[in-house]
Formats: structure tokens, sequence, C-alpha cells
């Protein structure tokens, strides 16, 4: 009998994060197969790619697409020329995506229109705004999926609403924060706030990086909020690079204190360590649900209500003016907060379990 092949499509940061566990997983229950890892590089600065895949330990990948930087519609369409050869050459059994970058868009239509069944990990999250490209991405994956992998209740209405049919939609919880349970020990031993002389609970971490806010009008003010805001406690912002080439001067902000990017479990030790966190990242919000940080997002909606509704997260919106807020609320916040169900550190063991038995 021919050797069964998974594919695993990853192509940006949060990818690498939600899936390593997925592919350790299944490579586990499943070590006669062949499991190849095709890496679009969406995410190519050694920063937010290499960094990611040595400290997650991810398998190196056999293909790399390097379809590099551009607009939404350049992405998609080299990432799904080149995709389309490696799974015509080399057809697998099912596939993976995860997320709702170009990646996994693009790897969805190639999929889907070659007939290759695939799960969709991190299905069903809706911020019902179809402004931000995301959430089209988010919607066309799950539309196609053969396995819907759900990480909360919420998810699992959305897809029942649209339409999709039960048997497809699996709960299952969050793989990013398996992954998260799983170097908990290592980032924690790396003590960056105090290797960079910050106190505990004593700094507000920043890290923004979203087109609706770094490309407009609203970056300048914000940078001039959190200057105000490092007059009274202090700002670490390690700075994405599309971000870094928006800001002209880092020295009329002379009191925040601008990193270069961080690695994973980098970034990590500073978030547990932090009194609060301000971001406009999907998965930020879930990390701080579960370590229990205070965490304010910049933006108008969340696609992850649940971590409002259990965890520790507020939802600013876009006006700068909000951000003092974050320092109004330190020490006063004593909502009670909660990890979401299934958020235990096992998704992918259930997202192993249903696989397996599809495959057999």
């Amino acid at each position: 009998m021919a050797q069964q092949r998974l594919l695993y499509v990853v192509g940006a940061r949060p990818n690498f994060v939600k899936m390593a566990p997925v592919v350790a997983e299944l490579s586990r229950r499943s070590p006669d197969a062949d499991h190849v890892v095709v890496h679009t590089g969406q995410h190519y600065a050694p920063e937010l790619s290499e960094i990611f895949i040595d400290q997650l330990g991810l398998p190196e990948p056999r293909y790399r697409l390097e379809i590099g930087s551009g607009s939404h519609a350049e992405q998609t369409a080299r990432i799904m020329k080149r995709l389309e050869e490696v799974v015509v050459a080399d057809p697998p059994a099912i596939a993976f995506i995860a997320g709702d970058v170009n990646s996994t868009l693009a790897a969805a239509l190639v999929l889907v229109k070659l007939g290759v069944p695939y799960g969709h990990v991190e299905s069903g999250l809706r911020s019902f705004d179809r402004s931000m490209p995301e959430e089209v991405n988010r919607i066309v994956a799950d539309e196609f999926a053969e396995h819907l992998f759900a990480h909360s209740e919420e998810a699992v209405e959305n897809l029942l609403r649209e339409g999709i049919e039960s048997e497809r939609i699996h709960l299952v919880g969050n793989t990013m924060i398996d992954t998260l349970c799983r170097l908990e020990g290592r980032f924690r031993s790396l003590r960056i706030a105090e290797q960079l002389e910050l106190s505990e609970r004593g700094f507000v971490l920043v890290t923004l990086h979203r087109p609706s806010l770094v490309d407009g009008s609203l970056l300048p003010e914000v940078l001039e909020q959190l200057q105000a805001v490092a007059e009274r406690i202090t700002v670490v912002f390690p700075v994405h690079p599309r971000t870094r080439q928006r800001i002209p001067a880092l020295e009329r902000y002379p009191d925040i204190r601008f990193l270069a990017p961080v690695g994973y479990l980098e970034f990590l030790s500073l978030e547990a360590d932090a009194a609060a966190v301000l971001t406009d990242s999907g998965g930020v919000q879930e990390e701080t649900t579960f370590l229990g940080v205070p965490c304010f997002t910049r933006r108008a909606t969340t696609e992850r209500p649940v971590t409002t509704r259990l965890g520790t997260n507020v939802v600013l919106g876009l006006d700068p003016s909000r951000i003092s807020e974050v320092v109004d609320a330190l020490g006063t916040d004593e909502r009670p907060h909660s990890v979401p169900p299934l958020w235990d550190g096992r998704a992918s063991e259930r997202i192993a379990d249903i696989v397996v038995e599809w495959l057999e």
C-alpha cells in the first residue's frame, strides 16, 4: 500500500505557532506516514520565520515557496501557482492549513480545486468586519474544509449559522495554547524582563502591526499617546519590521523603549511578566487570557470574543486617546477571568484523534 502523505502549509508567524503541535502529534501517531511541511515564505525575515521554526521544533520544510512580500493579490497568486506544483507532484491524503493569512486563503483555493481534502485549524473565528482581509480569508478557508477545527463554542456557533454541516465541525480547543503550555518552562526561565532591567509587572508591553493602524494617519497619534503613557510607566515596544518602516524618527518618543523584533520565546517571557499588553494581534489576546495578563486590544472588533467574555481582554477601539485607559486600569481591574474550556494544551491530540480515524 502506498505511503500516506500529510501536507502542512505554513507561511506566517501565527501559522507556525498553531501548526507546530499538530505536526508533532500527527507525526507521533502516524510515524509511517510522510509528513510534508510547506513554507510559503509569506513571512521571510529571520525574526519572523526561521527563529520560529527553530524555537517551535517544526520539521525542516521540504518545500520553500519563497513568495516574499507584495499586495494581497500578488502574494495569493504566487502562493497558488507554486503550491499547485507541489500538490500535483506529490498529492497528499489530507492537508492542513491554519489561521487567516494570505497563505491560508491561497492554500484553501489550491486544495479545493485539486480535490484534496483539508483541515482548517482555528476555524469559525469571525470579527464580522469584512473590510479586514483576514475575515475574507477565514470565511473562504472554512467554506471548503473537510474538517473545521474550532477553538471555542462561539466559533462553532458562527459556522453553524453560516450553514456549515455539523459533522464537519469539531470543537477541539486552541492549538496555540498547546504550544504555549509545551514551552512555558522554557520561556519563563529566560527572564527577559530581568535581563532588560525591567521590574516584574512594572511595564506595559506593546505590539502593533496591522495595516489599519500602521499604514494610515493613526500611527503618529498612537505613538504620542504611548509617549504619554511612558511618562507614567515603562513602555516596551518590540517593533515589527513593517511598523518600523513607518516611524521616521524613534527619537521623537524618548520615553518609549523600542526593541528590535524578538523571538517567540522571548516575547512570551516579556508577556508573562508585563503589567499589561497593548496589541492588535489576535494570538496575543489568547496568550494573555491563558497567562492572566490584562490585555487591551487596539481594534474596533475582535474575532475572539471568548477572550473578552472569559479572559483578560478589553477591546479599546481605534481612538488613540483611549490608550490612557491602560494605565488607569492597572491595579484597579479586578474583573474575574478564566481560561476558556479546552484551552488545556491537548487540542492537537483531539485533532489527531479525528484525523487518524478519518484516514483509517
